[in-house]
């Protein structure tokens, strides 16, 4: 009984992104697993460009994370050292890293170590507190019917999985998809938080995770990610290229909105191919109003230093050796960042997306980053064998 029961989370947490009491009529079919994450112990001559990083400017953004990482004893030496060091230049910070710790290459189990590398930023919205022929779009907050799952007391192999559902009766069943929240279907009276006046913006800004709203008296609200529907993501820009709407060196955030304008029509059935909705809450004010929103590791992120990643590959909160290149460009970026965020679509070993920043400039690079790029990751001497 109790196996049958595993198999069927299983089963459904990779293939359903939902939960169900209903078992399958017969055995599900269960896929083979995803390469895993290695890490190859390297030297810090094979980092590309390393000797002449300018790892500095990666320090503000290293301090920072170290609050939460000095709750790990492995980490705790580490920034106790650099909370009693200050770098004068790239020499002594990278210094300092070589000294504390080592470099490991994230390859998959099947030897891969190049993938994906992306961007994202904070983007600028503009809203009200109520609705209006020019807010007309809601920016929800999470709903009361959405439930959070935790198979971990059970299945301690799926501690870093999470389902989302709803009750349907005496049933849990997958929550609202994002055509069926559009349509009104899912009970979110009094869940509107902002109303916002553009709905590719309001879509990107789902994507992005985090943003900031500006009012009509000029008041700028920060939003941040507080949960999701449980569906699965859905790339818009695969679709058009894949329809032919738009050819592959288009298909960025800029595309997809020139797209969009170009072809209102058929722009809500194109937002509704992504089923995946995010639900978000209101920031307090920040004292400093300039630094990043909060990524998953719960510290402000650094434009052109923090990293999202899969926490199931790449320990959160870990500084990150990337090697890629530019946006649509050939140009190395070689560069130490902080792995301080996670994301939806970041799913897989060798997976990241580069936080630019907020402005025209980080949106514009953000939009266009669609790299391959390879990691590494250090860590504590002697921590890689606790992994």
């Amino acid at each position: 009984m109790f196996t049958s029961l595993r198999w069927i989370a299983v089963f459904l947490l990779l293939w359903l992104g939902g939960c169900a009491v209903v078992p399958p009529a017969r055995p599900p079919v269960t896929p083979p697993p995803p390469p895993a994450a290695v890490l190859q112990p390297a030297d810090w001559p094979q980092l590309p460009g390393w000797t002449d990083n300018d790892a500095l400017a990666a320090w503000p953004a290293f301090l920072a994370g170290c609050g939460p990482l000095k709750k790990q004893p492995a980490w705790q030496p580490v920034c106790a050292a650099a909370a009693q060091f200050t770098p004068t230049d790239d020499a002594g910070a990278r210094a300092f890293f070589q000294q504390w710790l080592l470099p490991y290459r994230l390859t998959t189990s099947d030897g891969n170590d190049t993938g994906l590398i992306t961007g994202y930023y904070e983007p600028l919205l503009f809203g009200s507190r109520t609705p209006s022929a020019r807010y007309r779009f809601p920016l929800y907050g999470v709903p009361d019917d959405l439930l959070d799952i935790d198979l971990a007391s059970l299945y301690p192999e799926l501690k870093k999985y999470r389902l989302r559902g709803r009750l349907a009766g005496r049933r849990v069943i997958p929550y609202y998809t994002r055509a069926e929240i559009d349509a009104g279907r899912a009970p979110l009276q009094g869940k509107v938080l902002l109303w916002v006046d553009d709905a590719v913006d309001l879509f990107f800004l789902q994507i992005q995770g985090s943003g900031r709203v500006q009012l009509e008296d000029g008041t700028v609200i920060r939003v941040g990610y507080a949960d999701q529907n449980g569906q699965p993501y859905t790339s818009i820009g695969k679709m058009l290229v894949a329809q032919g709407a738009l050819p592959l060196e288009q298909a960025s955030m800029q595309g997809i909105k020139q797209w969009g304008m170009q072809n209102p029509e058929k722009l809500p059935a194109l937002l509704d191919s992504n089923a995946s909705y995010v639900f978000f809450r209101e920031l307090p004010p920040s004292s400093t109003p300039d630094s990043g929103p909060p990524g998953a590791l719960g510290v402000p992120l650094t434009g052109g230093r923090s990293l999202a990643v899969d926490p199931r590959s790449v320990p959160l909160g870990s500084p990150v050796y990337l090697a890629t290149t530019w946006p649509n460009n050939a140009q190395p970026l070689n560069r130490l960042m902080l792995a301080q965020d996670t994301g939806g679509a970041i799913k897989g070993v060798v997976r990241a997306d580069f936080f630019w920043g907020f402005g025209a400039d980080a949106a514009q690079r953000a939009g266009s980053m669609r790299q391959q790029g390879r990691m590494w990751v250090l860590l504590p001497k002697g921590a890689a064998t606790q992994q």
